[in-house]
């Protein structure tokens, strides 16, 4: 009777974890948005955020990306979501990640040809390209840029969009204003060069006012993670972005650090592996 017990809970527990856990796997691209099946294969779904993918992009680099996006967004490994505002906010803004195995297969890729205009300006999309997709690749001194890339919508179309006089990308924001002050002085466009005091110099002039507050919310918060913190990075970075540590972005930019470790908004509190185990 006693072994009958043990064996019922078991299967209790397991048929439980399957439950809570939000699973993902690689699968035929399906209820996708109109002319999307013309472009790419496949996909994975987190929390209803969808990455696509193109056929020449190997499952193994879909299925990293997809890791980091659930453990952004579930950092405390509890199955769920730390904030569900976000979530519905990346929804409402049919949030997606768009992956091609390389740059020039998605400069080739004629997105209007397929997809109506009105389905792809409607959507928040974010492009990753697998060959700039490195697991673990810190260990050996590359950067991922699944990182950025998987955060930027995480903020862009969620952060952004729920907390609009906090995180939204416009002018006058709680985060503008802290930008304003890490550029050395509010910039509508790229300045030919910034302020000596400056920390945050961004120089691309194809980023506008919106998307720099994107780059700069990423570099705050992959800093104080530690994703930027390897041998050599910050002489590949010092030109764009020279607080690199959790430490130097609580000494050197304190209103950042403020804003991005404040609980209420459920920032992550520890650098994703690419390994989403969740722990119900």
């Amino acid at each position: 009777m006693k072994l009958v017990l043990q064996i019922g809970l078991f299967i209790f527990l397991c048929s439980y974890s399957l439950m809570a856990q939000p699973h993902f796997k690689v699968k035929p691209i399906s209820n996708a948005p109109e002319g999307f099946d013309r472009l790419f294969s496949k996909q994975v779904d987190i929390f209803g955020i969808s990455i696509f993918a193109t056929r020449r992009t190997p499952d193994q680099k879909l299925l990293h990306a997809a890791a980091l996006l659930a453990q952004y967004l579930d950092n405390d490994n509890g199955g769920r979501p730390d904030n569900e505002l976000v979530i519905k906010a990346i929804h409402k803004s049919k949030g997606a990640v768009v992956m091609s195995a390389t740059k020039r297969e998605a400069d080739k890729i004629d997105v209007h040809r397929y997809i109506p205009e009105k389905v792809w300006d409607s959507m928040t999309i974010l492009g990753l390209y697998a060959e700039e997709t490195h697991p673990r690749g810190a260990s050996r001194g590359v950067f991922d840029a699944a990182y950025e890339e998987i955060l930027h919508l995480i903020t862009s179309a969620g952060y952004a969009n729920a907390y609009p006089d906090i995180f939204g990308e416009k002018p006058d924001t709680a985060i503008a204003q802290t930008m304003d002050q890490a550029r050395g002085g509010h910039f509508r466009r790229v300045p030919r060069k910034y302020p000596d005091s400056a920390w945050f110099t961004y120089d691309d002039r194809s980023c506008d006012y919106d998307c720099q507050i994107t780059e700069y919310i990423y570099w705050g918060i992959t800093s104080i993670l530690g994703a930027q913190d390897f041998p050599g990075r910050l002489d590949t970075i010092s030109q764009e972005w020279r607080l690199n540590t959790a430490a130097k972005v609580k000494e050197g930019d304190p209103t950042l650090y403020k804003l991005l470790t404040d609980p209420k908004y459920a920032f992550p509190t520890k650098l994703p592996n690419g390994e989403y185990d969740p722990q119900p």
